[in-house]
């Protein structure tokens, strides 16, 4: 019982890692811009995708992660630039869409470049799994929720120890009044969607040799990190994280203990009890911060 119990609980904690990679990015360009984007599942899925086709091409993988971090935030840059900016202003149903819009068309480019297929990447150190009380670890996992504490240490020391991050926080809370400070605002809003796909790209590299890959993974996982950003609560770091790893804990668990038919129903039925009784998620949102 205790094995089994471990087991998806391991498993939950391994995917929901990656949903709050996802919800990071989600609160970076929120805060930033008030913008929810829904384009960030597209950029796990990218992540996944162009690490599998450098690593298919005999690529040493340092410069596969690199090719496949910055390649995805060259293009959340260009998506900022192209679709965003030009209606910056505009109602936030208005930006919700065209988020849509950038999501469909990246999607449509991958399915036509890189076909219909499902891909996988070798995993990082052997898939040796580690015996863990009756219960099994890939080491993968490891290297999932490994590298997802490193970069929340790095986000914290990168918001409150440098001018930039200082910049950008300054800009999440009052636009104007930063700008009003000198901050070029237009400079933040490129840099919050550069860090938000690379982030997004990052979780994608780290789960497909355990998930596996395709041009439509990005759909359910961008959603389920919209659930994690929302539970943990709209504009909020933190929140973001643990929503994440609440998300593929419940994901997980429900699998495992009612029926995997359900699984991708769970993190919903999460977000309407979070919504029904603490409407800005479990701690609170920007609005929260304004007092």
């Amino acid at each position: 019982m205790l094995a089994e119990f471990l087991q998806f609980l391991f498993s939950g904690i391994t995917v929901g890692a990656t949903y709050a990679l996802a919800a990071l990015g989600f609160t970076l360009i929120y805060n930033a811009s008030n913008v929810i984007n829904f384009a960030q599942g597209e950029f796990i899925m990218l992540g996944g995708m162009l690490a599998v086709l450098f690593a298919q091409a005999g690529l040493p993988m340092p410069v596969v992660l690199l090719l496949a971090i910055a390649i995805p935030a060259v293009v959340g840059v260009v998506m900022e630039k192209v679709a965003i900016e030009p209606i910056k202003g505009a109602e936030t149903v208005s930006l919700i869409i065209v988020t849509i819009g950038a999501s469909l068309v990246i999607r449509g480019l991958i399915q036509v470049w890189l076909g219909k297929g499902t891909h996988s990447l070798p995993a990082f150190s052997g898939d040796e799994p580690l015996q863990i009380l009756g219960a099994t670890l890939l080491p993968q996992s490891l290297w999932v929720l490994g590298v997802t504490a490193v970069v929340v240490v790095c986000l914290w020391y990168f918001f409150n120890r440098t001018l930039t991050g200082k910049a950008m926080l300054a800009t999440s809370f009052n636009r104007t009044a930063a700008e009003l400070v000198g901050i070029n605002t237009n400079w933040v809003l490129f840099m919050s969607f550069a860090m938000a796909a690379g982030l997004g790209a990052l979780g994608g590299i780290l789960i497909t040799p355990i998930t596996m890959t395709s041009y439509d993974v990005g759909i359910m996982l961008g959603l389920k990190g919209f659930v994690a950003v929302v539970v943990g609560g709209l504009g909020n770091g933190l929140g973001a994280v643990v929503g994440g790893l609440l998300v593929g804990v419940l994901e997980a668990m429900g699998a495992g203990y009612i029926s995997s038919a359900y699984k991708d129903a769970m993190p919903f039925v999460l977000i309407l009890l979070v919504l029904f009784f603490m409407p800005r998620g479990l701690f609170g949102g920007k609005s929260t911060d304004r007092v």
